[in-house]
């Protein structure tokens, strides 16, 4: 039986940390600033302790660096975490973030069943809300362990963790309150999305990912339709199938509705377009052994709109959306679909496939097109596309093409919101010259040369009427280096958070 993922909870709440019981109190402090009065209470009633590790230079406040202080009862709490925040000028919303996830990762990793982080600074423009918001995802993502199959029970970790968001004003806590009730929502999506991405492909495919969606979508009111191998075949869905052809496990289309409870913000419908391979092996043309057992996580598109639409379900946001997910196996077998094949796709135009290892921008095609038939005429699709794209941004970004410069503006600003960035690449006619067919309409893949590029343009040529961007996150699949402080390896469930931005300031 699989051990129940670490439960988390978050609040806010009003109280004097001096008395406030809790195995860890969490506390930022920046490198170049003044320390605030509520460190030095502190410093004084634990007769110097937090002043002398700072004066030995064993805690100088970096970002992402942490140390203990033993509090040996001079205070309720019996840790406290100082952790840093790096310098004052350069401060944003973002070094609360890593801070708070930081703090979690690191009680987590105590033992610790509960956390106090403490708004102990006083900035009269700061706004509360967001920050309330940020700190509940930050906790979420800090404190997740994927451990699920791990028979050993005494592994180290709680089975539970609580983490308040304490201040001894109560008018800052109603407003971090307000923001911790959505951070709690998005927070624990994108840790869901991690776990089905974690999850070996044995346990999530096609059809199982197609079940998870009904049981959301009853959950919390809305819409699913799923489009199985046969109803696939009659509709002329060739691309998807042609993928999911050599898989024991058959491919699906799960598409999920979420219709605005009275006047909707948006006249058309948004579509959600998600890549969701639950294993790709490259099929004929065949991936490299070394790693590939990392390829469970190519999925990790068709999750982040799955938990964006829980999510924008629980909000009730006033806007019509589409989630469309194209969930396949690309497996190697005696019927599996070949270089050289052509297909047509459910839009009719026709593909020469010369790589079955680029097969996710096959089944976006039959994705799009839905949306397309839908009545969306803005449509955006997530997808681990392309190694190219991690070579040209690495880990640290992912990688955004557009028709459409509003759209573009929109996903960037919510990037930055998110926290979970962009980088806008090239998109137009010399890339889509490169994926043009001799003997199809289009071929699967272009020249070796700017190959994020190219899978941009092949996906672009089934969004010729709506307006359309593409999420190429290969890169963004798990932690890259600058995370390891302050999060488990594994996925990242990148693109929920993103999205949920999006559409909440649509």
């Amino acid at each position: 039986m699989q051990k129940q993922i670490i439960k988390i909870d978050v609040k806010a709440a009003k109280a004097d940390v001096t008395k406030l019981k809790v195995d860890c109190l969490a506390l930022g402090v920046f490198s170049d600033a003044k320390d605030s009065d509520t460190l030095n209470i502190l410093d004084k009633k634990l007769d110097g302790a937090i002043s002398s590790v700072r004066k030995i230079g064993d805690f100088k406040a970096k970002t992402n660096s942490c140390i203990v202080v033993y509090t040996h009862g001079k205070i309720a709490a019996e840790r406290i975490l100082l952790v840093g925040f790096g310098e004052k000028s350069k401060a944003t919303m973002d070094t609360f973030r890593r801070a708070a996830a930081k703090a979690a990762y690191d009680a987590v990793g105590m033992g610790a069943k509960t956390l106090a982080v403490a708004m102990h600074y006083d900035e009269p423009k700061t706004d509360y809300e967001k920050l309330g918001q940020i700190a509940a995802e930050a906790i979420h993502f800090g404190a997740y362990r994927y451990d699920e199959f791990l028979t050993n029970g005494n592994n180290g970790r709680v089975d539970k963790f609580s983490a308040s968001i304490v201040s001894d004003n109560q008018a800052i806590v109603n407003k971090l309150s307000d923001g911790v009730k959505v951070g709690q929502l998005i927070g624990s999506a994108q840790n869901y999305s991690r776990t089905l991405c974690n999850r070996p492909a044995n346990y999530v495919y096609p059809q199982q990912l197609a079940s998870e969606a009904k049981k959301m979508a009853a959950a919390n009111g809305l819409g699913c339709t799923i489009i199985d191998d046969k109803k696939m075949a009659q509709l002329g869905m060739n691309a998807i199938l042609a993928v999911g052809k050599g898989a024991i496990n058959k491919p699906r289309m799960i598409i999920l509705k979420h219709k605005a409870k009275g006047r909707a913000r948006n006249s058309e419908p948004i579509a959600l377009v998600g890549k969701a391979i639950t294993f790709d092996t490259g099929g004929i043309s065949l991936k490299p052994g070394a790693d590939m057992h990392e390829m469970k996580m190519d999925m990790t598109g068709g999750a982040a709109v799955l938990m964006t639409m829980q999510i924008i379900a629980k909000l009730k946001l006033p806007l019509n959306v589409y989630g469309i997910i194209c969930a396949a196996e690309n497996r190697p077998d005696a019927g599996s679909y070949l270089p050289g094949d052509i297909i047509t796709t459910y839009s009719g135009k026709t593909i020469e496939i010369l790589n079955t290892d680029a097969e996710g921008r096959v089944v976006l095609s039959d994705g799009l097109e839905q949306a397309r038939r839908l009545g969306c005429k803005t449509a955006v699709d997530v997808a681990t596309l392309t190694g190219a794209c991690v070579v040209a941004l690495g880990k640290y970004k992912a990688g955004l093409f557009s028709n459409d410069d509003k759209l573009s503006e929109r996903l960037k600003a919510a990037a930055s919101d998110a926290d979970e960035p962009l980088w806008q690449m090239p998109y137009g006619q010399e890339y889509i010259d490169e994926v043009k067919g001799k003997i199809a309409d289009l071929k699967n893949i272009g020249s070796r040369w700017g190959g994020a590029c190219n899978g941009a343009a092949f996906i672009g040529e089934f969004a010729k009427d709506i307006a359309w961007a593409h999420l190429d996150i290969a890169g963004k699949t798990d932690i890259c280096d600058s995370m390891k402080s302050y999060t488990q390896p594994g996925s990242i469930g990148f693109g929920v958070r993103l999205l949920t931005s999006f559409l909440m300031n649509y």
